[in-house]
């Protein structure tokens, strides 16, 4: 794993700027690219401007550093993806077949990318969705991850391409802002109540989800890649669960920390997505294949988030803004 030239496309999004950090600190600062369409101002390692849909790029820079393993995280979420469905399928399926290709060609031995429970739509169980559950999203996110997952299967059947992939339920952290997701009410919850503003959800409050926490997530995707090939049954990809529960169930947690917290429930469009979503995932197959079992449940989450927050925005003790 040390040998390891790591590659992360969209690397400035909620999830890959934290995944960066992480692969760092195991791998070293000159053995991960950071990558994305703009440069982040924060960022001080080794970073390439990639746009995803150039093909060429992405070759140029895996030649360049002899890249061995590619993160694709570059997409347009759900909620945004409905604004413009064209253009999300074009960024979403293009990107990654560009990625599938460069690494057929270039040699690259493993691959990430990233699924979703928008996979999922009205014909899946709602509860304990199983990892092989009927497939038929009503969004073009989930429509594309969907195809994702499929070309993922293929391309290691007629290749031998080592591609792995996690159905991520909806990520919770303080490190960035939420990215255009249905779930990402669960993190813009925890700034409005750290900041003592009143929340206006856009989910009704018995609106049930499966989440998980950032430190989780990052930790599942790393042990999913360092996993030998022999324990990766499921070359979709595997379910991923942690916490499930509703609005009300966060803010009530949140009011254990911020007692005068007031959300105000205002459904709008992303309710009918939320709606088509598990309420509660299996990841059965997960656990017994590579180890998988998460460590924070819903008040661990929270009362992490809130200390961040509180610090980011200066309200600790002896803290400075």
């Amino acid at each position: 794993m040390s040998r390891n030239k790591i590659l992360v496309i969209g690397a400035n999004g909620q999830i890959g700027s934290v995944l960066i950090e992480s692969l760092r600190n195991i791998f070293g600062v000159d053995n991960v690219i950071a990558s994305d369409i703009w440069k982040n101002e924060d960022e001080n390692g080794r970073f390439e401007i990639i746009n995803a849909l150039d093909s060429a790029r992405i070759a140029e820079v895996v030649d360049k550093y002899k890249i061995n393993q590619i993160y694709h995280l570059a997409a347009i979420l759900s909620a945004k993806g409905e604004d413009n469905p064209q253009q999300a399928w074009d960024i979403n399926m293009n990107s990654l077949m560009n990625v599938f290709e460069v690494a057929r060609e270039k040699g690259v031995k493993r691959i990430f990318f990233p699924s979703s429970i928008a996979v999922f739509g009205n014909n899946a169980p709602k509860n304990n969705t199983p990892q092989d559950a009927n497939l038929s999203p009503n969004t073009v996110y989930g429509i594309s991850k969907v195809a994702g997952e499929l070309w993922a299967e293929y391309y290691f059947d007629k290749y031998g391409l080592d591609v792995r992939s996690l159905r991520y339920p909806g990520v919770i952290g303080y490190q960035s802002e939420p990215g255009g997701g249905t779930t990402d009410y669960a993190v813009d919850i925890f700034h409005y109540a750290v900041k003592g503003e009143t929340y206006h959800c856009f989910l009704k409050e018995k609106t049930a989800l499966p989440m998980i926490y950032m430190a989780d997530a990052i930790r599942a995707t790393i042990e999913l890649m360092a996993a030998p090939s022999v324990n990766i049954s499921v070359r979709t990809s595997y379910n991923l669960a942690s916490a499930s529960f509703t609005p009300s169930e966060l803010a009530d947690s949140i009011k254990t920390f911020e007692p005068d917290f007031k959300i105000i429930y205002k459904p709008d469009g992303r309710q009918l997505i939320a709606e088509s979503w598990p309420a509660s995932i299996d990841d059965n197959q997960a656990r017994m294949d590579w180890g998988w079992k998460p460590k924070y449940d819903l008040q661990g989450m929270t009362a992490d988030m809130i200390f961040h927050l509180r610090e980011k925005y200066g309200l600790l003790a002896g803290s400075a803004v």
